[in-house]
Order: structure tokens, then sequence, then C-alpha cells
């Protein structure tokens, strides 16, 4: 499946075009941003659905994403899960960072994983954080995670 907007509209473009242009377009019109990145699933039968999302803040006023969906039949237990989203989070960073570093824009990389040891997606954490950190991203877990906790849960078919 192809990036696309909030609206459904196809992101034609590679996506380190369209994040370029969309930061372009943004700053040129004097908005401040920020760019957090995340990814949530969605288990169903036999197939895992993921959605990773491109979140642009504007700074008091508003902001949009980019949206990518994938499915896969390949069977999970919730710890490898929640590390897919990250490495899927991540590989999307790790892409963009140097034009968020060409516009000076901060960006950081959100986990849909409780800090609440009580709930199961607790016991990817600590790998989670490492993994974000290590490669030199700012990291959010929930709940100030909204990337991949709110924004990308409601794309997540």
């Amino acid at each position: 499946m192809p990036w696309r907007t909030f609206s459904g509209e196809t992101i034609k473009a590679p996506i380190k075009n369209a994040v370029e242009e969309a930061i372009i377009r943004e700053t040129n019109a004097g908005y401040h941003l920020k760019v957090c990145i995340g990814t949530d699933s969605q288990v169903r039968a036999s197939e895992t659905e993921f959605a990773t999302v491109i979140v642009f803040l504007r700074e008091k006023h508003g902001g949009f994403m980019f949206i990518l969906n994938d499915k896969t039949k390949q069977p999970y237990t919730v710890k490898e899960r929640m590390l897919v989203e990250v490495a899927k989070s991540i590989e999307i960073a790790f892409e963009l960072c140097d034009l968020f570093n060409k516009y000076d824009l901060d960006m950081e990389v959100h986990a849909d994983i409780n800090t609440n040891p009580h709930f199961k997606s607790n016991e990817a954490l600590r790998e989670a954080m490492g993994y974000i950190l290590g490669m030199g991203f700012a990291f959010k877990a929930k709940p100030e995670a909204f990337a991949s906790s709110c924004c990308a849960d409601r794309v997540v078919n």
C-alpha cells in the first residue's frame, strides 16, 4: 500500500520528497514544525495490520500526517509485535532524519508501549527504548506517545 494523507489522498512522490515538500510548504507559511513518527498494529484472526504515521505538528496551529498501512500473516508474541512497531518507526525516522537535520526540526519516535508494568506491552519497553535512543532519536512511550497510541491507532484498519 502506498503512503497517503489522512483524507485518503495517495502520496505519489517518494515519501522523502513528500516530506521535504511539506516541510518547505509549512515553513514558508510561517509555521514552526515538530515531527513525530509512530506505528500501531491490530491483530485480526491470522493477520496483523500495521499503521505507521509521520505526524507534523504546527506549533499552536494543529497538524497533519502521512500514513502507511501494511499487513502480514506472520504471527507475533505481544513483545515481538511491539518491537516490530518500533522497527517500522525507526526505519522511517532513519530514512528522513537528514531532512529533519537539514531543516532543523525536532523529531521524536513514539512507541505504543505502556510504561505501566501491569500491561503486556511493557515487556518490550526496555528493548524499545534502548533501540530508539541507541539510534540517536528522542523517545516517547505511553501516555506521551500520541503519534502511535492516538494517530496510528485511528488509521490501523
